[in-house]
């Protein structure tokens, strides 16, 4: 197949010769791969832990919460004006705090999530994370997270001891009128001491797992009436959760509602409760993608070196062109196809290794972990069981197109040099 004059003697030059030259060329070629393999990767792995981290915050958490600053004692009333406002779908009342919870002398501080589980099913879809046993929340009963049963080594029918600091005050009470007390009353003042300081013993009947690390470590659903005696509110919550039409559309609804609501109550979306989550993934996703683009710059030097040589090396073939009457952009194209061949070899080595890594991600993280003790990606810091990763076309072709971009830009520079060389002078190189 006859090629085009720029193109051939592109190819020609670049074939490997065993020379320095060479070694700077596949260095190139190895650089702009790299560049592009690690933009690729990080980029995708940044965009999916940001979109896995939005979905498993909405199907966990509601999309507005109505809380205050105390406790609601009148959310009844208020249920029903937030049900009764454009877009909103269903509520649920909630009481929410930590506590300690122990099995066979082992203790942790997680936090107790009292619900309505008929309600809270209609805000939050609570029964597809059930792994073992059910969403059985009768009598006193708990639903515990899989790595929380997991540190504490227990199981379905088992009995998980709480102590509540939501009682303190009324210790403290019993405690002052323990001692002011004397004979009978000190009597009665023991026994309901002992009622305030007895813990609850709640049956294990189920063990759900959501796949991110802080909600499966972290929380014990418990029936809604435990959980206010836990706190000591009689009839009060801690908050109302709200479920809406379009979670992306909770901030209009949350303006809603907030006419209902009086200090010191409030609304959050569940965007406001993780903001500093979201912001972080977004700045750290930017702040990546432009240090790393640097990588592919530092290969487009390399790009650059190597053709200033290779025009060094060639003043003679140029003037040599030049005189049988190359023109201008032909001198261009065969340096300047050096550059484009070696960016497009780059690129595309890079795109095929950075999708295949991406295929692979959670097995490469698996291998390092288990041959050479390495976690990439460990569950306790980024809350996820396994590498999330998502290929966004658009960011892909953004990536490779800019790393061509860039070698074509670097390689054009010392091939128009090459090109504006004098014919006479070039003869007489030496």
């Amino acid at each position: 197949m006859k090629l085009p004059f720029s193109l051939f003697l592109a190819l020609r030059y670049l074939k490997p010769k065993r020379t320095y030259v060479s070694i700077i060329t596949l260095i190139s070629i190895l650089g702009v791969m790299l560049g592009v393999t690690v933009l690729i990767l990080v980029i995708s792995v940044m965009t999916g832990f940001d979109r896995e981290l939005r979905k498993k915050v909405i199907d966990w958490d509601a999309h507005i919460l109505v809380t205050t600053e105390s406790v609601l004692n009148d959310w009844r009333d208020l249920t029903v004006k937030i049900r009764n406002t454009p877009d909103v779908v269903a509520t649920a009342p909630y009481v929410q705090g930590p506590v300690i919870a122990e099995f066979q002398n082992r203790r942790l501080a997680p936090m107790i999530r009292g619900i309505d589980p008929d309600e809270e099913e209609k805000v939050v879809p609570l029964k597809k994370f059930i792994k073992q046993g059910e969403l059985n929340l009768e009598g006193e009963s708990a639903v515990i997270g899989s790595e929380l049963a997991r540190k504490l080594m227990i199981g379905i029918g088992d009995k998980l001891t709480i102590y509540s600091p939501g009682n303190l005050s009324e210790v403290m009470d019993g405690i002052k009128q323990l001692e002011k007390s004397k004979g009978a009353d000190e009597r009665k003042a023991v026994d309901k001491l002992r009622e305030v300081v007895l813990p609850k013993e709640l049956t294990v009947t189920g063990i759900f797992e959501t796949g991110h690390y802080l909600h499966d470590s972290e929380f014990i659903l418990v029936p809604l009436f435990v959980a206010q005696e836990l706190y000591g509110l009689g009839d009060a919550l801690h908050g109302i959760t709200v479920r809406t039409v379009d979670p992306y559309g909770a901030e209009k609804v949350k303006h809603d509602i907030e006419r209902y609501l009086s200090p010191p109550e409030y609304a959050q979306t569940w965007i406001d409760m993780n903001n500093q989550y979201f912001e972080a993934v977004r700045l750290e996703r930017t702040v990546m993608f432009f240090l790393l683009f640097f990588i592919i710059i530092v290969a487009a030097f390399g790009i650059m070196n190597t053709l200033i040589t290779v025009t060094v090396q060639k003043t003679r073939d140029i003037g040599i062109m030049k005189a049988i009457g190359a023109n201008i952009w032909q001198i261009i194209w065969v340096f300047l196809g050096q550059g484009v061949v070696v960016g497009l070899f780059g690129t595309a080595t890079g795109l095929a290794l950075g999708m295949t890594l991406i295929r692979y991600r959670n097995e490469f993280s698996h291998w390092l972990a288990s041959t050479l003790h390495i976690e990439i990606f460990p569950k306790q810091v980024y809350q996820f069981s396994e590498i999330p990763a998502e290929v966004v076309p658009i960011d892909v072709a953004k990536i490779c197109i800019g790393a061509f971009i860039i070698c074509w830009i670097f390689a054009l520079l010392p091939a128009y040099r090459a090109a504006r060389l004098d014919p006479v002078k070039a003869l007489r190189y030496e």
